[in-house]
């Protein structure tokens, strides 16, 4: 073999290996197009939000050019995308941004070295960056542009990505969904291989905090008022009512004290992210909810003269904690923008225990009527005693 075709054949296999294969060819974001001839090495859709990733990486330089391309929740919305050095999530993820630059459409590109789970301030960022701009695409999706210059060595990276809303050119909080709190993943710039990370622990405190509540304030609560509120009509439930009325109570409390808490830990683990209204329903309903057990303790005898301003109280302030709860646990499903499913079904819940009520409401006044009336007869018209009366 001639010096001359072994000269070309070592050519041909050096473009090959120089020239990395275009990663998700077969994926959607192979037939993406952008301006001014910006072409890049590889591409990989990735598995939330829609969004695709688009490099080119030059391994003895350490550079990476990018594109990230997603479109916002609405019009006018934010994207962004970034590596995070030190961990799979969002806290120290090194993050490109682009937003509207004011009320045009133009978008504009901003840094930000996040630290916790709130965007902060723009400014420097782990990266050296160069030639970063974005805009709006045919189809309106965001396409982000810019150049990284990344450590020596990185082949593999942790990258997040995150939509969200936008007003006046401030950036609003992301949706919690799980198409959000899913959006990051490994990366290797080399191979183009992706790997999608869970939602992670925060995601999961969230749903706890979510499941306790609903149980505590939103169902056991409601029942223990429904056992105290009816069965003390029936003579054969005395005491039973009273102890099982107890239980629930006590139980909710617990359990809600337990979602409480994990409440006030996800708000110490998202600085900057405040749902004033949720969480100073939150307050209320656990305050209001220590005030009644204590009041348990205080309870003055059946007979004692203030045992009257004692139900007064007991009662009113029982029911606001019970209408308070309900409405801040659809608070907090909208917060976490659960599955329709999960919606229906506490309504169904709720339905349920609402529909037991009526019945036993339209049961227990024929009792007491028919007490009433039974009573009338034998003191010859007299007054009735209270032992007939539907408890309020």
């Amino acid at each position: 073999m001639s010096v001359t075709r072994v000269l070309a054949l070592l050519a041909a296999a050096a473009l090959v290996v120089a020239a990395p294969a275009r990663v998700g060819a077969a994926g959607a974001c192979a037939a993406e197009r952008f301006s001014k001839n910006r072409v890049y090495a590889a591409c990989t859709d990735l598995p939330t939000l829609g969004a695709s990733v688009h490099w080119t990486y030059d391994p003895a330089a350490s550079s990476l050019s990018v594109a990230f391309v997603a479109a916002p929740p609405s019009s006018g919305g934010w994207v962004a995308w970034g590596l995070n050095p030190t961990g799979d999530g969002m806290s120290g993820t090194q993050a490109l941004v682009a937003a509207p630059t004011g009320a045009g459409s133009a978008y504009g590109v901003q840094t930000y070295a996040i630290q916790g789970t709130s965007l902060g301030s723009p400014g420097p960022i782990a990266y050296k960056t160069s030639d970063l701009a974005a805009e709006v695409g045919a189809d309106g999706r965001v396409q982000m542009f810019g150049k990284l210059a990344l450590q020596n060595g990185t082949g593999e990276v942790n990258q997040v990505w995150q939509v969200g809303p936008a007003s006046g050119g401030d950036i609003g909080i992301h949706a919690m969904a799980a198409a959000n709190m899913g959006a990051k993943g490994k990366l290797n710039l080399v191979t183009g291989a992706t790997t999608a990370v869970s939602g992670g622990s925060i995601l999961r405190k969230k749903n706890t905090h979510g499941i306790l509540n609903a149980v505590s304030w939103g169902i056991l609560l409601p029942m223990g008022a429904i056992v105290a509120r009816y069965l003390k009509t029936f003579k054969s439930a005395d005491p039973a009512w009273f102890y099982l009325h107890v239980a629930c109570q006590l139980i909710g409390y617990a359990v809600g004290v337990s979602g409480w808490a994990t409440g006030i830990h996800l708000g110490n683990l998202s600085k900057g992210i405040t749902y004033s209204l949720h969480r100073n329903i939150g307050i209320a309903v656990f305050a209001l909810g220590t005030v009644q057990i204590f009041a348990l303790f205080l309870r003055p005898k059946k007979d004692h003269k203030l045992r009257v301003y004692w139900n007064v109280y007991h009662h009113s302030v029982g029911y606001t904690i019970i209408i308070l709860g309900i409405v801040n646990i659809f608070k907090g499903m909208s917060i976490l923008d659960v599955a329709q499913k999960w919606k229906t079904g506490y309504i169904i819940a709720i339905a349920i225990l609402g529909g037991v009520s009526v019945a036993l409401e339209v049961i227990t006044w024929a009792i007491v009527l028919k007490r009433r009336k039974t009573e009338d007869k034998a003191y010859n018209g007299g007054a009735s005693n209270n032992n007939g009366h539907l408890p309020m």
